[in-house]
């Protein structure tokens, strides 16, 4: 019985080569291989939409999808994803910096059902390639290398745009997903580590292609695809490293509650008890915003007003914590500075622990 393999192509202005890529996966055909090609038009300025309807009209594999709005490249296979029937989906770029041949060796742990999900490798292994963009090359490295961190998945290139999936696994993904961009990448790439499925990677062929032949990725998508990482990941990382980030939003509320003071005490005549009050209550604000922005998943678990009320009992709890703590310290120790600061360290891990298992719990599957 022949195997289906569903490739979603996003296309966005891709008229020079969308008919040259869809042609060349059509010759992965077989009668062990039966294909489907879902082409998302993303909103084309060019002629990419009469190009992907008269593929249509030829082949009887391709279906189309478009949208009324540039939305994004991750937009586009959230389409895809949904509109797939294969046994396993797969995505292909409408350019030709991949070679869908390489396909045919990501199936293989699947066929085998030894994977879930496979990912294509640009660095697996040495190869003739063309030689572009050093430190594009670097950024795509260290994303990877920061995902990992996050996931704990020990994969050699998170930013490929070939990854193989079981139908199943992304089509129960792709509802979650939120990103429009390139931050599709990490943002699948947390979700396939949190489904904990089977993760294999190989090796595949990359001819890069120059901005002026049409690249679209930039240095901003890189710094978006870090804030996902970190937003989509770091809920499920591993302690140490929420523990890290929960020191750096520590340390901008901090720095948050002392310029709120300042200012107020310079811009008002409140006096100092009552400027204290209130810049205490913009840095929790702050706390909590950055929180849900770079560390724990908002709502998940409780709504958002039962969130804020958790988050709310933790600052009087932690409040009186510190209060109580510090006094005691203090008395025994005879040292005022020493008891504060001993007393700040229980506080830290006491409100990243309360945040952790009261404020912001993940929902048990």
């Amino acid at each position: 019985m022949a195997v289906k393999l569903t490739l979603v192509v996003p296309c966005y202005n891709e008229e020079n080569t969308l008919r040259s890529i869809v042609e060349k996966v059509l010759e992965l055909r077989s009668d062990a291989l039966e294909l489907e090609i879902v082409i998302v038009d993303d909103c084309s300025k060019d002629r990419s939409r009469e190009v992907a309807q008269a593929l249509a009209q030829e082949y009887k594999e391709i279906k189309l999808a478009f949208h009324e709005v540039n939305m994004g490249k991750g937009a586009a296979l959230r389409t895809g994803f949904l509109e797939a029937t294969g046994d396993y989906v797969g995505v292909q770029d409408a350019d030709m910096e991949y070679d869908p041949r390489d396909y045919l060796v990501m199936l293989e742990p699947l066929l085998d059902g030894r994977a879930d999900v496979v990912y294509g490798s640009r660095y697996l292994r040495p190869d003739t390639r063309r030689v572009l963009y050093f430190w594009h090359s670097c950024m795509n490295r260290f994303l990877t290398f920061a995902s990992n961190m996050f996931t704990d998945l020990g994969i050699t290139d998170m930013e490929t745009c070939y990854k193989l999936f079981r139908r199943e696994v992304i089509q129960s993904i792709a509802p979650r997903l939120k990103e429009n961009r390139f931050g599709f990448e990490p943002e699948v790439t947390t979700y396939v580590a949190e489904a904990k499925v089977r993760v294999y990677e190989c090796a595949i062929s990359y001819n890069p292609r120059t901005f002026d032949e049409g690249k679209k990725i930039g240095w901003r998508d890189g710094l978006r695809a870090l804030y996902c990482i970190m937003h989509y990941g770091a809920c499920n990382a591993p302690v140490p490293m929420q523990l890290i980030i929960y020191f750096f939003i520590g340390a901008v509320s901090a720095l948050v509650n002392l310029g709120a003071f300042a200012l107020i005490l310079r811009g008002t005549d409140w006096g100092v008890n009552c400027a204290a009050v209130i810049s205490y209550i913009i840095s929790a604000a702050a706390n909590y915003l950055l929180c849900i922005a770079i560390l724990f998943r908002h709502k998940a678990r409780w709504s958002t007003a039962g969130e804020l009320f958790a988050y709310l009992f933790t600052l009087v709890f932690m409040g009186g914590i510190d209060w109580g703590l510090t006094r005691l310290l203090i008395n025994w120790l005879h040292a005022p500075l020493w008891g504060k600061f001993l007393a700040s360290v229980v506080g830290f891990f006491g409100n990243y622990f309360l945040r952790r298992m009261l404020v912001f719990p993940m929902r048990k599957k």
